[in-house]
């Protein structure tokens, strides 16, 4: 019996442990794992971001002549890659960071404002500066994604805060993707979308690749 409740507070124990455990905590220590066996060198240029990069399994193919590291991981949100920042960018020394994030933040919370997300863009940007105060960094415009339809115009009006901001910092780049992802009319290209119509198949990923490329280093 002794034993017994033994074992069942080592479950319970762990089960609180799991569930105080922060989202992409697995994904994280997955990084750190890798990290662990195979450091990645440092002058490299860091991805960083939600799910259209995470997906993006085969980025380094696109650029062959730069040394990619990508950290893209779950379906993040901004609270989350700022929560992640001294895991999966402090630690690398790249040349230049690029980011995908902010789309997941409008779908999870449809109350959030373009104005809200600017600030979260904000703290991500002050913390790789308390790290990296020159490096160049990148921010990817939120994109069209034929799922997330009815939030075009929040889509928008948060890019364009971003923009604007970005033009203020100093080695910061705002890169449209948005415009590039629309058919002639203005509607979204569904055709460079896989089924789910929210992650982008190969064609989709050649278009970021276009507008990418003359921007690395």
């Amino acid at each position: 019996m002794k034993k017994l409740l033994i074992v069942c507070l080592c479950i319970m124990s762990l089960g609180i442990t799991n569930a105080q455990s922060p989202r992409f905590y697995d994904e994280i220590a997955a990084f750190k794992k890798q990290d662990s066996i195979h450091f990645p060198p440092k002058n490299a240029i860091l991805f960083v971001g939600s799910s259209s990069f995470r997906k993006w399994t085969d980025v380094q193919s696109y650029f062959p002549n730069h040394t990619i590291i990508n950290r893209g991981f779950g379906g993040s949100t901004l609270p989350d890659l700022i929560h992640y920042i001294p895991d999966i960018v402090w630690p690398y020394h790249p040349k230049q960071i690029v980011i995908y994030c902010g789309e997941n933040d409008i779908a999870e919370d449809t109350t959030i404002t373009p104005m809200q997300i600017l600030d979260r863009v904000k703290t991500v940007l002050k913390l790789i500066r308390e790290k990296y105060p020159t490096i160049p960094v990148d921010y990817v415009s939120i994109k069209p994604s034929p799922s997330r339809v009815q939030w075009l115009s929040k889509m928008r009006a948060a890019n364009q805060l971003i923009q604007q901001y970005l033009k203020t910092q100093a080695n910061t780049q705002f890169v449209n993707v948005f415009d590039a992802m629309l058919n002639k009319d203005g509607t979204i290209n569904q055709s460079i979308f896989l089924s789910d119509e929210l992650h982008m198949n190969a064609n989709g990923y050649h278009i970021w690749q276009k507008i990418l490329a003359p921007l690395l280093m």
